[in-house]
């Protein structure tokens, strides 16, 4: 059954009706809701004291551990309450960043076309030949931190040229277009016509890329600290999995709520992102609004 609501005016009007229109992305915004209230509510309610003990270490799910204990004794689902803040973090920030180069490069080389455009393009295809999980091992051992911001930096650096290239590709179409053309007879400007007449106009389609690079990049983070590239101070679900690995979690039958409870997490966020960029998606692309 579909979930009915009355339609707002604008951008925010479509995207609300696009989420709830269908079951599959009203459960998929629920799912967002619910991991983010997990992750960030959470932490406000529980004790963060959460003491290494040696006699219990990967203790069983017991009434006082809901999901066991870890390697050094510790509540596995404190940990897991206190580890969704950081990569959720990180993965806004490094899609903010990556749309925001995207749109901005994209957008001047679709626009202003001739040598710039030539440029940006030679850039975009520099940076696509690099293999991304090469660069990404070659700028962490550089900035070797536990700064979210620098992580997401990191991240965002190495996953905007695909991006780039469709944002320039909807430009070089709206760029032809007549309220495009009566704006440069008005001489407003190349910045005011590009940020303010032509990118508005992809505001749909940039939103949706922007919950595509959040997913791509929370899986980045979290394999960066699988890896071990990351050292962190803090609880975070990609650094469960590292220590849960390293501490052979998966050949103990007692240790699997360790493995799988940060796994399952990540899992219903992007299983929750997903179907609501897909009902989103047809809310907001006129050519499947209607279907």
């Amino acid at each position: 059954m579909a979930v009915n609501t009355t339609a707002a005016p604008g951008v925010w009007g479509a995207i609300w009706q696009g989420i709830t229109r269908s079951t599959s992305g009203f459960v998929g915004l629920c799912l967002v809701i619910g991991v983010l209230l997990f992750s960030f509510v959470g932490p406000l309610i529980i004790d963060h004291h959460n003491p290494t003990d040696v006699t219990a270490i990967w203790g069983p799910i017991t009434s006082e551990h809901w999901l066991g204990t870890n390697h050094q004794g510790k509540d596995t689902f404190t940990q897991l309450v206190l580890g969704g803040r950081e990569p959720i973090l990180v993965g806004f920030a490094a899609a903010l960043i990556t749309v925001a180069i995207a749109v901005v490069l994209g957008g001047v080389a679709g626009y202003v076309r001739g040598r710039v455009d030539h440029f940006l393009l030679q850039l975009t295809d520099v940076t696509m030949t690099i293999p991304f999980i090469v660069l990404m091992l070659v700028i962490a051992s550089f900035y070797s931190t536990s700064s979210p911001l620098v992580v997401s930096f990191i991240i965002g650096l190495v996953t905007w040229p695909y991006l780039m290239r469709s944002i320039r590709a909807q430009v070089l179409t709206l760029r032809e277009r007549e309220f495009v053309e009566a704006a440069r007879l008005q001489d407003l400007g190349t910045a005011r016509i590009l940020f303010v007449e032509v990118l508005p106009n992809m505001a749909g389609y940039i939103f949706i890329n922007f919950i595509i690079a959040v997913t791509n990049a929370i899986y980045a983070v979290v394999g960066m600290y699988l890896l071990g590239l990351l050292p962190s101070t803090s609880d975070n679900w990609g650094l469960m999995i590292q220590q849960a690995w390293n501490n052979n979690a998966f050949l103990l039958p007692q240790a699997a709520p360790f493995l799988i409870a940060p796994m399952v997490m990540i899992m219903l966020f992007q299983i929750g992102l997903v179907t609501m960029t897909r009902s989103l998606e047809q809310a907001l692309n006129p050519r499947l609004r209607d279907r």
